[in-house]
């Protein structure tokens, strides 16, 4: 019977609204054809079944293009994580400092020395950049003249310079390291959004005083430059454990 008939087909519809499959939603949308056929071939039924078949075939064609546009819908996208380019690190080779400064260290064969030529800048300021890498090592220094005060103003103007970054900086990490020459040094690692990650001052407390402090002349993210940071770290630390005063 045409009742039955549309009963049966209806319930497959209503299957396929559920499951979603995309060969349920080809044919839900034939099954909707199907029902609005057997609608139409009710024959004499009394005006009220007649105009309520015509109504149920109307809904069910419409239900049936409803879902087959939703299944023609993009598939569930999930991103990538984002990535980075690599970075191929050369081998650590060191030279010693010239140029007649009051103190020595070995540097980076991967660096170069340029003066430091900020308005700001004293004697024996330098740059040690590494044009590969944009990586910048200030080094700046005083001779305290064994003025205990002006001893103290530069320890104080060191931590000053390393407490600015607090604002972006995730954690500050202080230790004391104690170079072979017996000298200490205080060491401080940064991390965050910071534009300099590791610093570190060092003095013999009575006539010499030197500060280091990295920089980046890049806007990448600290994240992605991880294995650089670490690589210059690793120099810098070379940098203290060398360091002489003359």
């Amino acid at each position: 019977m045409p009742g039955v008939g549309l009963t049966g087909l209806w319930l497959q519809l209503s299957k396929s609204i559920i499951s979603k499959e995309p060969w349920h939603c080809a044919g839900a949308f034939f099954v909707a054809v199907l029902v609005t056929f057997e609608a139409t071939k009710a024959g004499p039924f009394q005006a009220g079944a007649a105009f309520c078949m015509r109504y149920f075939s109307t809904v069910s064609l419409l239900m049936g293009l409803a879902l087959l546009a939703s299944c023609s819908s993009a598939p569930d996208f999930t991103p990538k994580p984002k990535g980075y380019n690599r970075i191929d690190l050369p081998a650590h080779r060191y030279q010693l400092l010239g140029g007649g400064h009051p103190y020595e260290f070995e540097y980076s064969k991967e660096a170069v020395i340029k003066r430091d030529s900020s308005y700001m800048a004293q004697p024996h300021w330098l740059n040690v950049y590494y044009p590969r890498l944009h990586a910048n090592v200030q080094i700046t220094y005083m001779d305290v003249q064994r003025d205990r005060r002006l001893y103290n103003k530069m320890m104080e103007d060191a931590r000053k310079l390393t407490g600015k970054h607090e604002i972006k900086a995730t954690a500050i990490d202080e230790r004391i390291l104690k170079t072979p020459s017996g000298m200490r040094a205080s060491v401080f690692e940064l991390s965050g959004e910071v534009p300099s990650q590791f610093q570190f001052y060092t003095t013999d407390s009575t006539k010499h005083f030197l500060r280091g402090a990295l920089y980046f002349r890049t806007a990448t993210a600290n994240d992605s430059l991880a294995p650089v940071i670490e690589y210059v770290k690793t120099d810098m630390v070379r940098m203290l454990n060398t360091l002489k005063y003359k």
